[in-house]
């Protein structure tokens, strides 16, 4: 898929995310198309360094801990990013959960 289009869909995920939950906040398209480029960086670098460290904590909670390690991300890209802010811990795990969800299901139905 090119990036554009992986692009496309993730900012669409993000918004459909920010619109089903009330402690999501999004200040609108140029905040999600933002939100959406800095998840992608943050998933492509960050996260591998993240998981390898988290690997004992991962294998000890049965693969629970890597749902901490998306909330941190999104945490992360609530700090970095101006125009968009999450309410709490089980708003950023819902939200991590729909966007991943989303960006699945239109990338295989675009791909």
């Amino acid at each position: 898929m090119s990036l554009l289009i992986r692009l496309v869909v993730n900012t669409l995920a993000v918004l459909l995310a920010a619109n089903l939950l009330t402690d999501v906040y999004l200040d609108g398209l140029g905040s999600a198309i933002v939100v959406a480029i800095v998840l992608g960086l943050l998933n492509t670098f960050l996260k591998p360094v993240l998981q390898i460290m988290a690997l004992p904590l991962t294998i000890m909670t049965l693969g629970l801990f890597y749902f901490i390690v998306n909330v941190f991300i999104i945490y992360l890209v609530d700090f970095l990013v101006a125009g968009f802010d999450v309410g709490g811990f089980l708003s950023a795990l819902i939200f991590s959960l729909i966007v991943s969800v989303v960006s699945s299901i239109l990338g295989a139905i675009l791909d």
